[in-house]
């Protein structure tokens, strides 16, 4: 059984919370937490906080059970890019710069390794 949390409008570049997300894809919950309570980034505290939720969420749906036991781990984790707030700087010569502060929105799908005990 599988749990979704979403992110979205987060403001930060895509790029820079793709550098995250892709230290924890694949990993076990325990190892991701840890890698990203270490990871000196400003991305690593919303994903965090994302991926908490989605733990969260898979207890929701498997009640009585527990993460520990079934082995959840990071099955997908997406960055796409958000809507960007366009603003002007003023430059040289009476001309504007344009500067795109860009956001993102992140998917984490988190599921267990052991299927058979969570059908049961």
């Amino acid at each position: 059984m599988e749990a979704i949390a979403k992110l979205n409008n987060c403001p930060t570049s895509p790029r820079k919370m793709r550098l995250v997300v892709d230290l924890i894809r694949g990993e076990r919950v325990e190892k991701a937490l840890s890698i990203l309570k270490f990871t000196n980034k400003e991305a690593a505290i919303r994903v965090e906080k994302l991926l908490l939720s989605a733990i969260k969420n898979w207890e929701s749906k498997n009640e009585g059970a527990r993460p520990e036991e079934n082995q959840l781990f990071v099955k997908t984790i997406m960055v796409d890019g958000g809507r960007q707030l366009k603003r002007l700087r003023p430059a040289p010569q009476g001309r504007g710069y344009r500067i795109r502060k860009r956001s993102n929105h992140v998917t984490l799908i988190v599921d267990s390794k052991n299927t058979e005990t969570t059908q049961n």
